[in-house]
């Protein structure tokens, strides 16, 4: 099976490996750097999840000239 979670920017791949461990950070999962294959679905999707609520939230807040408080 092909991987589909491939960097579309390769050049992104270090920011978006920050974001993740800040994303874990804040629900409070520990993540180490690599391979972590030992995590629960439920853990893995909080991380999922926390970020997608940050990326929406930022994509609200530039379509509102960044006025959201």
């Amino acid at each position: 099976m092909a991987r589909s979670n491939n960097i579309l920017v390769p050049q992104a791949k270090q920011a978006m490996d920050q974001f993740k461990m800040e994303a874990a950070q804040e629900v409070g999962v520990t993540l180490k750097p690599g391979y972590n294959g030992d995590l629960t679905s439920r853990q893995a999707g909080s991380i999922g999840g926390q970020m997608v609520k940050k990326m929406v939230y930022d994509y609200q807040q530039r379509q509102a000239g960044g006025q959201l408080n």
